[in-house]
């Protein structure tokens, strides 16, 4: 099974990707640019499984069977290196550890790969500290660095780099790729599909996790519950915790994880106090998941703002459609939250398109603002809400 299989609506990319690993020249430094959702780190992957893949033949690269191949897509290969960050930034240690990695020689594969999975998470001092590395690779080197748009990196780098950039996948695609790869049913992964907005993680999570399905439910119909004040008040303390739910459930697991794979290779004893070194690195471990814990909130809070800026997606799709601008019968257009149609279409009767711009530029605001300042969560969820009425 090859290493593409899985990039679902992305042939182009693929395509120069592929030639690439199979040209035995490649080029040094490639920037990977796409939505959330798009596949930036999976394309980033299984273009370094393809680069180290142990067959002979050149046009049989990235065949997903060898065991380079296999270990890259774990993330356990020693020469393909991944870098990723669920704080705010990457830090400038982590990048000159980054650096001095890029200059080892491959262990065994014909190159090292380099991955940086969130290029848009460093600081301009932290980015210069790659800028050289980039710039004169060792010459077994290869970059790959992954980021929303080709603006949220500096263009030092991005000049010394070949872009690359992804789309979100179609519906029928994600929901394909749901029934091949995680066996779920057709119905259900077209309806996680299309409420995920064609995010593959998300759609895979709201297939295979009723709690976040009801949560997303949940977001998406606190506008119809908007009456007074009073209610958006409420709503946004709702929205909030229904985001810091979510994200307890996806972390909640993980930290149990971690937790014992530390304890096991300290070789930490199954009961009793623990020795005085060991609880030092399980409190490093700990803190490092608190400081997870809080981006997760805001970043799980931002998706459900974006759920429910698809609530008046549609509000706007059906009151364009009664005015005719989008030449389309009622029945044949397309929504993100068909099961709410009755619903949407009433609301839709009750507002102007104007207005239903004006709640999207406000829940856009709020997106802003709680991922570029310090902004108390609930107090710019609430002011949202009223401005919503």
């Amino acid at each position: 099974m090859s290493v593409w299989v899985d990039l679902q609506g992305q042939e182009s990319v693929v395509a120069q990707l592929r030639r690439a690993a199979q040209s035995g020249a490649p080029t040094h430094a490639w920037l990977l640019t796409g939505p959330p959702g798009s596949g930036r780190s999976n394309a980033a992957l299984a273009f370094a499984a393809a680069l180290v893949c142990e067959q002979p033949e050149l046009a049989a690269r990235g065949c997903g069977v060898c065991k380079a191949c296999h270990t890259t897509m774990a993330g356990t290969n020693a020469d393909v290196t991944f870098i990723a960050t669920e704080k705010t930034t990457i830090s400038i240690d982590e990048a000159r550890s980054l650096v001095r990695k890029a200059h080892d020689s491959p262990s065994s594969a014909r190159w090292r790969v380099m991955i940086v999975g969130d290029a848009d998470r460093m600081a301009e001092r932290t980015t210069n500290v790659l800028l050289k590395a980039i710039e004169e690779p060792p010459p077994r080197t290869i970059w790959i660095l992954c980021a929303p748009s080709p603006a949220d990196v500096l263009v030092t780098i991005r000049s010394r780099c070949r872009t690359l950039t992804l789309r979100l996948p179609p519906v029928d695609d994600v929901a394909a790729l749901l029934v091949r790869r995680d066996g779920v049913e057709p119905g259900l992964a077209l309806t996680a599909a299309r409420a995920a907005q064609s995010h593959i993680g998300i759609a895979r999570r709201l297939a295979t996790d009723a709690g976040a399905r009801e949560r997303r439910d949940a977001t998406v119909r606190l506008p119809l519950n908007l009456r007074d004040v009073t209610t958006a008040v409420l709503a946004a303390a709702s929205l909030l915790e229904l985001a810091q739910a979510e994200a307890a459930s996806s972390n909640e697991e993980r930290d149990a994880v971690e937790k014992a794979k530390l304890l096991e290779s300290l070789g930490a004893p199954e009961t009793g106090t623990l020795p005085p070194p060991l609880r030092a690195q399980v409190r490093a471990l700990e803190e490092d998941q608190k400081r997870r814990a809080k981006r997760s909130v805001t970043d799980h809070l931002d998706r459900a703002l974006t759920d429910l800026l698809s609530f008046y997606r549609d509000v706007l799709v059906l009151q364009l459609d009664a005015r005719g601008v989008t030449g389309a019968g009622p029945a044949s257009v397309e929504l993100v939250n068909e099961p709410l149609r009755a619903a949407l279409q009433e609301y839709a009767a009750g507002a102007r398109p104007e207005t239903t711009l004006a709640r999207m530029d406000a829940v856009n605001a709020v997106r802003r603002r709680l991922t570029t300042t310090n902004v108390a969560p609930l107090l710019a969820l609430e002011a949202m809400a009223v401005s919503l009425l």
